[in-house]
C-alpha cells in the first residue's frame, strides 16, 4: 500500500503505519476458521475520568417504558472491559472510530490532549480513524499529537505541552482515511490498514464525515479536501479486494438514529426500528465487500443490520463499547456473515447503581455477560489518569463563580445552559467600547456540559474545570453587524430546506421570537424582537458570536458577511466572569413554539 505521510509525523509512527498496513503476499491458511474479536468506541471526547454526569438512558428493569439513568465511563473502566473482551478471545483488535480528542475535559485540553493519547496507548488501540474534532487545532498540531514530540508552550496560554518528565510518545497506533486528502491529491493518512491474526487476514477501511469543513473552524481543515465517505471507502475495498483481503471493516465517523426520540434507549435492538441520519445511507451505498461498519459522530446507540452487515454505535464519551466477532474461512479469508454476533455493552464504573447493574448483566446473553461479569478498572490506567489530573488541579480546582441553580443543555428550543453562555457572551460585549452588542447566538454543539452543583443545594460554587468542561474550544467572541432581514434569514435557515428538524442557535435574553414549525421555509419566524422591540428589515443591528460561527461554522455561512467586525475575549473568560454574579437559571425559552 502507497502511504502518503506528511514530514511532521515522527519516525516512530511511520514505523508503526507501515507495519500495519503491510499487506503480505501469501498467507499460510490454517485447517480452523479464524475467530476475531472486533471492539470499537467512538467519540471519546478525552473523557477520562469517571464524572458525575456520564449517564447512559437505560430502560428501567421495573418498567420498560421509564428511563433509568446508568452512570458509565470512564478511562479505567474502558480499559477493564477492553481487557475482560480480549481474554475471552483468542484474537483482537480494538478501534476508536474518531473525536477521541477534541471538546474535552480540562484534563485532556490543558495539556492539548497529549494525555488522551497516552491513556488511548495503555487502553490497547491498534487504529483509528479521526473524526472531525481531531481537526479543531489544524491538521499539523494533529500530526504533532498523534506523532510525538512536546511543542513549545506559550506563556500566555493556560494550555502545555509534556507536563509530565517523560514527554510525549505520540499514539501507537495508525490512523486511517480514505477521504481526507491533501492538495495534491493524496491522503492525509493511509486509506487503509490490514491486520494479519491467526493467518488471515482483515482489512479496516476509514472515513470521516464529509461534513467535517462545515462543522470545524475553517482553518482547521485549511489545504484539505473532504470526500464522499462510500466512494472512497469502495475505491480502497475495491483495491485490498484485488490483493486478496477479503475481511474488510469500515470505520465512519459518521452517524445516525435509531428508535423513537425522548424513549428509553434500546441500543441492541436488532428491530431498528425509525433508522434516520446519513449514515444509513452511507451504508447502502457500500460496495458488498464491506463486511461490518463502525459508526460514530452523532453519540447515539444502535445496532442494525443493513444489506445483511452490522451497523453499529456505542454512544460516546467513553460509556459503552460495539463488540463484534468475526469468524474468517481460512481458504477465502472471508467473513463467514452468517455466523457473525455483535453487541453494544456498557461500562461500568464505581458510580453504577449495583441493583441496575445486576440486573443489566442478568439480561445479557453468553459471552457478553461473562465479560461484564469479569470486568475490573485497570489499575495502571487509572493511575496514570489520577497523574494528569494531579499535574491539572491547581487550575481545575480554582473556585471562579457561583450558580444558583443546575443549568442544563436539554430542551426542545434553547436550554438553560445554552442561555447561561449566550447571556454571558452578550455582556461581554454589550458595552460601546467592546463592540456595542444588541444579543448574543450561540451554537448549542459548543456548550459541552451541564453546569451543576457537584456537592450540596444551590447557591454553590463552580470551578474552572467545570467552566472549562462546559466551553472547552478556546473560542474568542467576534461582534458584527447584520440586517434586520439578514438576522430573519439567518434563523430562518435553521431549518433550510431538506433538513428534517431545526438546528436552533441558542439567543441571549435581549433577543426573543416565536418559530412555526408547520410554516413553509422563510414564514417560520415570528415576533422576532431584540430589546422587546420588533426588527426592523431595513436597520442595523449588533450582534456577538463565537469566532467559530462567525467563520461559518455549523453551516451558518451568512454570518460570514457580518460587517464592522470587532475580536473579542476567549469564550470562557467570558463565562468566568459573568459567573462572578452568581446567576440563576433562566426557565423561560427565548424561542417559544406555536402549537
Amino acid at each position: 500500500m502507497r502511504l502518503l505521510l506528511p514530514s511532521l509525523v515522527a519516525a516512530s509512527l511511520l514505523a508503526s503505519l507501515l507495519g500495519g498496513c503491510a499487506v503480505p503476499s501469501a498467507v499460510a491458511p490454517s485447517a480452523e476458521p479464524v475467530r476475531v474479536r472486533l471492539i470499537a468506541f467512538n467519540d471519546f471526547h478525552g473523557n477520562l475520568e469517571a464524572a458525575p454526569g456520564l449517564t447512559l438512558p437505560w430502560p428501567d428493569p421495573a418498567d420498560r417504558g421509564k428511563v433509568a439513568r446508568l452512570n458509565a465511563g470512564g478511562a479505567a473502566h474502558l480499559a477493564g472491559l477492553v481487557k475482560a473482551l480480549r481474554a475471552g478471545a483468542t484474537h483482537s483488535i480494538v478501534v476508536s472510530s474518531g473525536d477521541l480528542i477534541g471538546a474535552t475535559p480540562l484534563v485532556s485540553a490543558l495539556f492539548l490532549h497529549e494525555s488522551t493519547v497516552d491513556i488511548a496507548n495503555r487502553i490497547g488501540v491498534d487504529l483509528a480513524v479521526p473524526g472531525n474534532h481531531e481537526f479543531d487545532a489544524g491538521k499539523d498540531e494533529l500530526l504533532r499529537v498523534m506523532g510525538g514530540g512536546c511543542r513549545p508552550d506559550r506563556p500566555e496560554a493556560l494550555a502545555r505541552s509534556c507536563p509530565l518528565p517523560e514527554g510525549h510518545a505520540g499514539a501507537r497506533f495508525p490512523h486511517v482515511a480514505a477521504n481526507v486528502l491533501k492538495a495534491d491529491g493524496g491522503t492525509l493518512f493511509p486509506a487503509s490498514v490490514v491486520r494479519e491474526v491467526g493467518g488471515v487476514r482483515i482489512g479496516f477501511i476509514g472515513a470521516v464525515t464529509r461534513t467535517t469543513p462545515s462543522i470545524v473552524v475553517p482553518s482547521g481543515v485549511a489545504g484539505l479536501r473532504f470526500t464522499g465517505e462510500a466512494e472512497a471507502i469502495n475505491r480502497e475495498a475495491a483495491r485490498l479486494a484485488a490483493q486478496g483481503v477479503r475481511a474488510l471493516v469500515a470505520v465512519i465517523h459518521e452517524g445516525g438514529d435509531t428508535g423513537a426520540p425522548g424513549q428509553p434507549m434500546e441500543w441492541n435492538d436488532a428491530g431498528c426500528p425509525n433508522p434516520r441520519g446519513p449514515i444509513f445511507d452511507i451504508a447502502r451505498r457500500l460496495s458488498p465487500e464491506i463486511d461490518i461498519v463502525f459508526s460514530a459522530h452523532t453519540h447515539q446507540g444502535y445496532r442494525c443490520l443493513v444489506d445483511g452487515r452490522p451497523v453499529m454505535q456505542a454512544t460516546a464519551l467513553g460509556r459503552g463499547v460495539s463488540v463484534a466477532d468475526v469468524v474468517i474461512d481460512p481458504k477465502t479469508g472471508d467473513i463467514d456473515r452468517t455466523r457473525t454476533e455483535s453487541r453494544n455493552l456498557p461500562v461500568f464504573n464505581e458510580r453504577s447503581d449495583p441493583a441496575l447493574r445486576a440486573a443489566i448483566v442478568a439480561a445479557e446473553p453468553a459471552p457478553w455477560n461473562e465479560a461484564l461479569r469479569a470486568a475490573r478498572p485497570d489499575g495502571a490506567v487509572a493511575a496514570r489518569v489520577a497523574q494528569y489530573v494531579a499535574a491539572a488541579a491547581p487550575l481545575a480546582g480554582r473556585p471562579v463563580g457561583r450558580i444558583g441553580g443546575p443549568f442544563d443543555r436539554s430542551g426542545r428550543t434553547d436550554a438553560s445552559a445554552g442561555r447561561l453562555v449566550a447571556d454571558a457572551q452578550w455582556a461581554a460585549t454589550r458595552a460601546p467600547e467592546r463592540g456595542g452588542a444588541q444579543f448574543a447566538l450561540m451554537n448549542p454543539g459548543g456548550v459541552r456540559t451541564d453546569l451543576r452543583c457537584e456537592a450540596g443545594a444551590p447557591p454553590c460554587g463552580v470551578t474552572y474545570g467545570q467552566v472549562f468542561s462546559m466551553q472547552p474550544f478556546g473560542n474568542s467572541l467576534v461582534v458584527m453587524t447584520l440586517s434586520g432581514a439578514e438576522i430573519k434569514r439567518l434563523l430562518e435557515d435553521q431549518q433550510r430546506p431538506g433538513r428534517a428538524a431545526p438546528l436552533f442557535l441558542i439567543p441571549s435574553s435581549s433577543l426573543t421570537y416565536r418559530w412555526d414549525a408547520r410554516a413553509p421555509h422563510g414564514a417560520r419566524v415570528l415576533d422576532l424582537r431584540v430589546a422587546g422591540q420588533p426588527v426592523e428589515p431595513g436597520r442595523d443591528y449588533r450582534l456577538t458570536v463565537n469566532s467559530f460561527l462567525a467563520e461559518g461554522g455549523d453551516g451558518v455561512s451568512m454570518l460570514r458577511s457580518g460587517r464592522d467586525r470587532l475580536g473579542g475575549e476567549l469564550d470562557i473568560d467570558a463565562l468566568v466572569a459573568h459567573l462572578a454574579g452568581a446567576p440563576v437559571p433562566d426557565p423561560v425559552p427565548r424561542i417559544a413554539l406555536v402549537e
